[in-house]
């Protein structure tokens, strides 16, 4: 099914970002744990694909199997870094045969050995707009594509990656997933400032449980998110329980999606870094209340 019109339609949503495993014992792993998400019942999953292509058999094959093993929406990632037009055409065309339906078009970085010429091997789709337009023309996908409530990494201010957004939906994108933050205040104001420029496509809220704090500060430090002072402050003092961690992450994710699912976002998609505990547990404890919607108002 289409994710642009599951997001007009269900409440609450829910879905689930993961990563290609790299060997077989890790995708059994990585099944076990979609399995324990299903009862939660996600709009979709969501298969990432590295720098370059770097996991596009992977990306496919595991997009393949969980549409077959469990009749799940599967959205999958595709980056247009470094890669020729014929290779995107090959990789498209095999989704396409597979009946995956969706895909969030990405620019992509550069692989991170790729030294200072890297950017000038950008390919043929030097811009995820440029990738979206083609996609639009040529196939019949259901096109999302990737926003930033704290601002691109590279954009050159505000105003300049909001009009970067405002191309990629002109160019075809039904449906916007952001980038992890910890402060609602940052994605609300996002949204409002995206909707005065004209963008209406549904902007999906997408929040990280902290479950370790070295890999979640590595994480932002990547995609130029910020964590609330008083977060960090808290997370600094149970530095060394990894447990007292863990919880503390858990339970500031499941008040920040209950905040936003009051504030009348669309629903919560997780990045779940191949771990099920964590999002399961916030999943449950949103389904298991209803607080938020006598207070639903569309804002995402």
């Amino acid at each position: 099914m289409d994710i642009a019109g599951q997001l007009a339609s269900r409440r609450p949503f829910f879905s689930f970002e993961f990563f290609p495993p790299k060997d077989d014992a890790g995708r059994e792993a990585l099944f076990s744990t979609i399995a324990s998400l299903e009862a939660l019942g996600p709009a979709f999953v969501s298969i990432t694909y590295g720098a370059g292509g770097s996991t596009r058999a992977r990306t496919v094959e595991l997009a393949k199997q969980i549409a077959e093993r469990t009749g799940m929406t599967v959205l999958a990632h595709v980056t247009a870094f470094g890669q020729s037009r014929a290779e995107l055409r090959a990789l498209f065309d095999e989704l396409s045969r597979a009946g995956i339906r969706n895909v969030l078009a990405l620019r992509g970085d550069p692989p991170r050995n790729g030294g200072a010429d890297a950017r000038a091997d950008a390919g043929e789709f030097p811009y995820a707009n440029d990738l979206i337009a083609y996609l639009a023309r040529t196939y019949d996908f259901c096109i999302g594509a990737a926003c930033y409530p704290e601002v691109h990494p590279e954009a050159a201010s505000p105003e300049d990656d909001l009009a970067n957004l405002v191309k990629k939906v002109e160019a075809g994108a039904k449906f916007l997933i952001t980038q992890v933050f910890f402060d609602n205040e940052k994605y609300f104001a996002f949204v409002e400032r995206a909707r005065a420029a004209g963008i209406t496509v549904p902007i999906l809220p997408g929040i990280m449980p902290i479950t370790n704090y070295d890999q979640v500060a590595r994480f932002t430090k990547m995609c130029g998110a910020t964590i609330p002072p008083k977060l960090i402050a808290e997370l600094e003092k149970q530095r060394e329980h990894p447990k007292a961690v863990e919880d503390l992450g858990v339970a500031y994710s499941a008040v920040q999606a209950m905040e936003l699912l009051r504030g009348g976002v669309p629903g919560v998609h997780f990045y779940t870094l191949n771990r099920s505990p964590a999002a399961r547990a916030i999943g449950s404890a949103l389904l298991a209340a209803s607080a938020w919607r006598p207070a639903f108002k569309e804002r995402g």
